[in-house]
């Protein structure tokens, strides 16, 4: 015979003190293990959407990113002729060279400078980038000193008002615009004409190439060809696998300190449901006495027992996602490990994560309360009857 839920729900209900101080110490275990997997996967979403799929990036082969690149004209010009490369309505090749540069520039509120992308880029480079758009102000004119900021920069730093300069590499570049590049890194970023950024900072070739493929699966024999011809030294990835490499030692590094601290913060939350339990049990003793003699077997009363502490866990579990998902409106301005330079990324809530975080949850309510629910399933009748 089975304990009936309602009897398990209203031991709970009874003990609203309890159990809310239980349930809440849980709920903070959860918004934290949450916390950690939305900003690893904000991180991740910024990453993956700042490249497309049907992009490749040609970079020197053996860099990393595009700071530690370079690419000839010559090599940049062969690789327009490649026949996978996408053309234009005028036949022009798909093909946008850039270069990119570190600059310093100051947060709000502080003394010191921190490292921003400045890329330059040709007109093609604004064709292979639709989700990029100008909310303010207008685009730089090719062949002038003109910038335009991504709106990370332009809400976290000083000097990059439309309309102000910014010196750099010997030279004033005026704001002329605000970009949204979609929740992308590209919204960390400063973009200028790339042949007016190569004679300032004395480049003599670019720092990568990205090519539009004329069919998305032909990016084998692109690869193929291009690390046949012994003219190439660089190699080609797509531009979304570039840029999700790029957030890897960052996301490595959160995946890290999240798991550390939840593993310590759920040992804590576990003693407490255990704690709470155990209390349970040794209130009720004769309550159980009393179930025991009424005919509910061992097995009942352990799963009884059981399920208050799942319940229990999923009570804070619930509350720690429903506290979690206020992080969204929250922007974090941090640095990139792998390119040194700083990246704006939000706290993304998923499904997947909503359903991880409620399994750790119940993770911890069943090992929290298992051995309550043993000691509770094995006192005998006759003894508990007699702690009455």
């Amino acid at each position: 015979m089975k304990v009936p839920f309602s009897y398990v729900f209203r031991n709970l209900w009874t003990r609203k003190l309890t159990t809310a101080l239980t349930a809440g110490g849980m709920a903070l275990v959860a918004f934290v293990f949450a916390a950690v997997l939305m900003l690893d996967a904000g991180l991740k979403q910024t990453m993956v959407g700042t490249g497309s799929f049907d992009n490749v990036i040609f970079i020197r082969k053996g860099a990393e990113t595009e700071i530690q690149s370079g690419v000839s004209r010559d090599q940049a010009s062969l690789l327009e002729s490649l026949p996978q490369i996408a053309r234009d309505v005028d036949g022009r090749a798909m093909v946008s060279k850039e270069s990119v540069v570190l600059i310093s520039l100051t947060k709000r509120g502080q003394d010191k400078g921190s490292n921003i992308v400045t890329r330059g880029l040709p007109p093609m480079g604004l064709t292979l980038r639709p989700q990029v758009k100008i909310i303010s102000g207008r685009m730089f004119r090719p062949g002038s000193s003109e910038i335009v900021v991504g709106r990370s920069i332009f809400e976290d730093f000083e000097g990059v008002a439309i309309g102000q300069s910014l010196r750099f590499a010997q030279r004033d570049w005026l704001v002329v615009g605000m970009f949204d590049g979609g929740k992308s890194a590209f919204d960390s970023e400063v973009w200028g004409d790339s042949e007016q950024l190569m004679q300032a900072f004395r480049r003599g070739g670019y720092s990568s190439a990205i090519g539009h493929l004329a069919d998305s699966n032909s990016f084998d024999a692109l690869k193929a060809d291009v690390e046949g011809d012994i003219r190439l030294t660089v190699e080609g990835k797509r531009e979304q696998i570039f840029y999700e490499d790029q957030s890897r030692a960052l996301s490595t590094f959160i995946s890290i300190l999240g798991t550390v601290l939840s593993v310590i913060f759920s040992l804590g939350a576990m003693i407490g449901a255990a704690i709470t339990m155990y209390s349970a049990v040794a209130m009720r003793t004769a309550e159980i006495g009393t179930l025991r003699a009424l005919g509910f077997r061992r097995p009942s009363i352990l799963a009884a027992f059981l399920l208050e502490a799942l319940l229990l866990s999923l009570v804070g579990g619930i509350g720690g996602l429903v506290f979690a998902s206020f992080l969204q409106v929250i922007t974090i301005s941090t640095l990139n490990f792998q390119s040194f330079s700083q990246l704006a990324f939000g706290f993304t809530l998923t499904p997947g994560i909503v359903l991880q975080t409620l399994l750790f949850s119940l993770l911890m309510g069943f090992v929290g309360g298992f051995l309550p629910a043993m000691e509770a399933s094995r006192l005998k009748i006759v003894d508990a009857l007699r702690a009455a």
